[in-house]
């Protein structure tokens, strides 16, 4: 199945850039354009593509809240040059399935888009590092209440370490079907959006460490 990709950017150039190296892909076509938030969300409701790039600063809606508004039935990723503790957390919160950087470069921006339709999400390096550092947690810190079973807890620590789904069932040696299935259980019970919330409660419970 070919990915149906609409850009949401408010500078023509950025726009044009994407389209040329997304559409260069053979599993990928762009089926829209969008110059502000809201069209983006009007565009997105109507052709229902599979994943939304929206950058943050735009017009009468911004990313965060197209994200937010979109999320819930579409993949947003948000791709844009601020990376602020603050937007980064707000668009995860919101359910984004990736948050990158402009000048992260073409490559991580089509794996962004392959892992979004693979269930995983895919966050520049430089703002994973300085996540996980915020993350970790306070001295004295009570986690709150596990409700996974051992073999969830050991898939949170796996998610927790950056493993897509199929490097999660490798290591596990299970079918990627049954990760994911173990995945989708995990966050309902955690009552988290996607990946990088699991994460998340992983690294602010201690259930996931930094690596020696």
């Amino acid at each position: 199945m070919t990915t149906r990709i609409l850009i949401a950017d408010d500078q023509e150039d950025v726009r044009s850039g994407f389209r040329l190296i997304l559409d260069s892909q053979p599993d990928m076509t762009v089926v829209a354009e969008a110059a502000d938030g809201s069209t983006a969300v009007d565009l997105a409701r109507t052709l229902r593509p599979d994943v939304v790039l929206a950058d943050i600063r735009m017009p009468k809606l911004d990313g965060l809240e197209v994200t937010r508004q979109l999320s819930a039935g579409t993949k947003v990723i948000v791709v844009t040059t601020f990376d602020l503790d603050d937007y980064v957390h707000t668009a995860l919160r919101h359910g984004a399935c990736g948050f990158l950087l402009k000048r992260s470069g073409p490559t991580l921006l089509i794996e962004a888009v392959r892992a979004a339709m693979a269930g995983d999400t895919l966050i520049s390096p430089q703002i994973t590092v300085r996540l996980l550092r915020h993350l970790a947690p306070e001295s004295g810190h009570t986690p709150p209440q596990d409700p996974l079973t051992p073999r969830e807890r050991e898939i949170v620590r796996l998610v927790a370490r950056g493993l897509t789904n199929a490097e999660i069932a490798s290591e596990l040696v299970v079918t990627p079907g049954t990760a994911k299935t173990h995945l989708a259980n995990i966050q309902a019970k955690l009552g988290v959006r996607n990946r990088v919330g699991i994460a998340a409660w992983a690294w602010r419970t201690g259930l996931a460490t930094p690596t020696p």
